[in-house]
């Protein structure tokens, strides 16, 4: 049974990244991967309904417009039961507490460590 993964970041080489590092996950149907460059772009995917089944989103910090910490309050508040893991390349303790604060499930830094990621993801349930 495969889940979906919505991925939002304002760096175009980041969806490539992803791709090429799930690619043996996507192809055996583990995991659908679906991209957003922006926080509204986001928004925009969840109001239609993701299939299959979402069951988390990794979301920058840093991103022109609506900014990574914005859009958690806006999915916390309109998916409350639905995991958003915070990735940025600055690890510092503000950010965390703030993320923290906002209802985040994890907090990551760049260079993500993609072995580390999926074993987070392997352990989390259906969510919506």
């Amino acid at each position: 049974m495969s889940v979906s993964i919505l991925i939002v970041d304002d760096e175009p080489d980041i969806a490539e990244l992803f791709r090429q590092r799930f690619r043996r996950e996507t192809r055996q149907g583990t995991y659908v991967l679906h991209f957003a460059a922006s926080g509204e772009e986001a928004l925009n995917l969840l109001a239609h309904d993701i299939e299959p089944q979402l069951i988390v989103i990794l979301s920058d910090i840093n991103m022109p417009g609506m900014d990574g910490l914005t859009l958690l309050q806006e999915v916390k508040r309109r998916y409350p039961r639905l995991p958003v893991i915070m990735v940025t390349a600055y690890g510092d303790d503000e950010r965390r507490r703030r993320a923290a604060e906002y209802g985040a499930s994890d907090f990551i830094t760049k260079p993500v460590d993609f072995d580390l990621l999926k074993s987070q993801l392997h352990a989390l349930p259906p969510s919506r």
